[in-house]
């Protein structure tokens, strides 16, 4: 089959280039002469417009065997995975595009950190027990699914320190989510997730606070659930593949240069594969771009992964076929809210998702809470920037949270912000793998909420699709791309 053939494809000369290789402390002394030298001669040109010596160091480079567009935490653990899995070591050339360079607006900053595996997926539930071990054990040696090697420790560098606060998720369910929530439970435990099943009266003894009205049975996550702080996992990461030789660039990526091959499939569709060759960035406070040659671009761009999508032509074509199908990938916005409530629930709180969409947690020891609630289809925000709606909470989150949580009737909003989801409109998803027809772009987003929990082992399954041509760690193929164009959901019951 086409797809099939197309999947086992990597670029040529993927392992052909080495990383070049530069001593810090001279990188250091001339970028400090040439500063100095540049002061000098523009102290003797009134203008000071022309600038004889640039200093290009904040340039990508003109090849790269792998581009990865996109420096959240998804892009970075497919960085990660790549190096660490190399065959010989500086083998694989990797760029890290990110056009956001302080991560003001970044999914992964502003997120509320919360890690489960109380999904009704295997995949899901596969890819956060691996990421949790990942994360629990960061500045430790081996773990039941890697090799005994390091994970994020950088020689002489500080450990990490992910506040992870293993405090469960408590998801409640209606009478008309209850058999639902059985099933979800069943395939949890099968898939080794340790996670119970608690009736309203269990639920009332075990959490005094919790009003019961209206629940039918409850899960509970007994391990590795909670939340942590994903501003340190995006810290590590970034400190551990610049060890590793992974080379950045701040800018945004503006065009793709590719080629293409006409040909038919067996059902007598046309279509035209497409390899890029060159992506284009445009750099910070430059009208100017730069070419980077590549062998594979890794579409890692979250929330605007569709119109990276776009840009490589993925989408373009007659609808209803695979050459016009595109990346239903968008960015929604959502709320966080910060709130103070003295007699709430104490340290034992664990993340509580209430049947109405909406779920808080703890932040921190003062009595201070975090959540919100995804809106309706109707309700959604417009996208087009981080403004808050403040409204939204008293309208449609507080009522919710005061009914379950009787001391919420007082509580005190103190602040609030908003992020984005890479929204996937078709199944809410992640999208995983290589597409069939623009051979050589990779994707590693669509989440819709979940891609945080789920990147240390979303990497390695990138990594492992490019350096093997097949999944080994974990079997994510109904997250490939093709389902869009089959029309095969991978669909999932527990989504917040």
């Amino acid at each position: 089959m086409l797809r099939r053939a197309l999947r086992l494809g990597l670029g040529p000369g993927l392992l052909g280039r080495g990383l070049g290789t530069h001593r810090e402390g001279s990188t250091l002394d001339w970028h400090g002469k040439v500063s100095e030298i540049k002061k000098k001669i523009q102290s003797v040109l009134p203008g000071g417009a022309w600038s004889p010596l640039c200093d290009t160091s904040h340039l990508p480079p003109e090849h790269s065997d792998v581009v990865i567009v996109g420096g959240g935490v998804l892009g970075l653990s497919v960085a990660y995975w790549l190096k660490r899995l190399e065959k010989r070591q500086g083998a694989i050339r990797v760029l890290v595009v990110e056009r956001d360079h302080t991560y003001s607006q970044a999914s992964t900053v502003l997120s509320v950190g919360g890690i489960r595996q109380q999904f009704s997926l295997p995949e899901n539930i596969q890819l956060s027990l691996f990421s949790v071990e990942f994360l629990r054990n960061i500045n430790l040696l081996g773990g039941t699914f890697l090799c005994t090697q390091e994970y994020l420790a950088v020689v002489d560098d500080p450990p990490l320190d992910l506040q992870f606060n293993p405090s469960g998720y408590l998801f409640l369910a209606s009478e008309e989510g209850a058999t639902i929530m059985e099933n979800n439970v069943k395939v949890q435990r099968q898939e080794g997730a340790k996670v119970c099943l608690m009736s309203p009266e269990q639920l009332q003894k075990k959490f005094p606070w919790i009003n019961t009205e209206g629940v039918a049975l409850a899960s509970y996550g007994l391990e590795n659930e909670g939340w942590f702080d994903p501003w340190c996992l995006l810290q590590g990461l970034r400190r551990k593949v610049q060890s590793m030789g992974v080379l950045f660039c701040h800018g945004e990526v503006t065009r793709f240069v590719s080629s293409s091959n006409h040909m038919e499939t067996a059902i007598g569709e046309k279509v035209t594969l497409k390899r890029i060759h060159e992506v284009h960035v445009k750099v910070d406070h430059s009208q100017e771009y730069q070419p980077v040659e590549c062998a594979i671009v890794v579409n890692a761009a979250g929330a605007w992964s569709g119109r990276i999508a776009e840009l490589a032509g993925i989408g373009k074509g007659l609808p209803g076929t695979l050459q016009g199908t595109k990346l239903p990938v968008e960015p929604r916005k959502r709320y966080v809210y910060l709130w103070h409530c003295p007699q709430g629930p104490g340290l034992e709180a664990p993340l509580v998702a209430d049947p109405s969409g909406a779920y808080f947690r703890r932040e921190g020891l003062g009595n201070n809470y975090l959540g919100g609630c995804s809106p309706t289809e109707e309700e959604e925000p417009d996208p087009g920037n981080l403004e808050v709606d403040h409204d939204f909470f008293q309208e449609k989150v507080w009522p919710y949270l005061a009914q379950r949580v009787p001391a919420f009737e007082t509580l005190k909003v103190r602040r609030a912000w908003a992020g984005y989801y890479d929204y996937n409109t078709f199944d809410q998803n992640g999208v995983v793998g290589p597409h069939p027809l623009v051979v050589n772009m990779y994707f590693a987003t669509g989440f819709s909420g979940h891609g945080l929990q789920q990147a240390p082992a979303v990497g390695r399954a990138v990594a492992e699709v490019m350096l093997e041509g097949h999944f080994q760690t974990i079997n994510l193929s109904p997250f490939l791309f093709n389902r869009f164009y089959l029309g095969e959901k991978a669909q999932e019951h527990c989504i917040i």
